[in-house]
């Protein structure tokens, strides 16, 4: 399999966990509408969840974590007609999903593009510093296509848990 010298961002798979179903031992997800309320809505159920999975703690780096893919998702991610994504299945959808010793937000797009975290030497520039935030804040973070039926890609992060132990 040759590659076709493409310079985007290669899916990193690394660092996921195995995504089994079997092995989450909590779950939740949420859609969200194609606009920017969306990601006041991601940060209510990030915190209700938390909540429930008594991980309030963590609230503060995993909100902002959500926020910044749950933008991400909307500045870069939707089909633009006429500024409205089409009324189809919502568009973007938040997961939450708990392991023992790990937390994985992942975030789906339509969008097949890849996530860039634009080299800016403005690091007040607004745009494309969110990955950066990501990476600080995550313990780890990458994406990959979806395959089959559902168009796009998704996007996580990861963050280590303490073990309850």
């Amino acid at each position: 399999m040759g590659t076709n010298g493409s310079t985007m961002l290669e899916p990193l798979r690394q660092g996921l966990p195995p995504l089994d179903p079997a092995a989450v031992s909590s779950a939740a997800s949420c859609a969200l509408p194609a606009r920017y309320e969306a990601v006041r809505e991601a940060r209510q159920f990030t915190r209700r969840t938390l909540d429930q999975w008594d991980m309030g703690d963590r609230f503060d780096d995993v909100c902002l974590v959500v926020s910044e893919l749950v933008t991400n998702a909307l500045r870069h991610g939707l089909p633009t007609s006429n500024g409205h994504a089409p009324e189809q299945i919502p568009p973007v959808r938040l997961h939450l999903m708990r392991w023992t010793e790990r937390l994985v937000c992942a975030v789906r797009d339509p969008s097949h593009d890849s996530p860039v975290a634009r080299d800016s030497d403005d690091f007040s520039a607004e745009s494309g510093r969110g990955l950066f935030l990501v990476d600080s804040f995550a313990d780890g973070w990458g994406w990959h296509p979806l395959a089959g039926t559902l168009n796009g890609k998704v996007v996580w992060a990861l963050f280590r848990l303490e073990s309850a132990e």
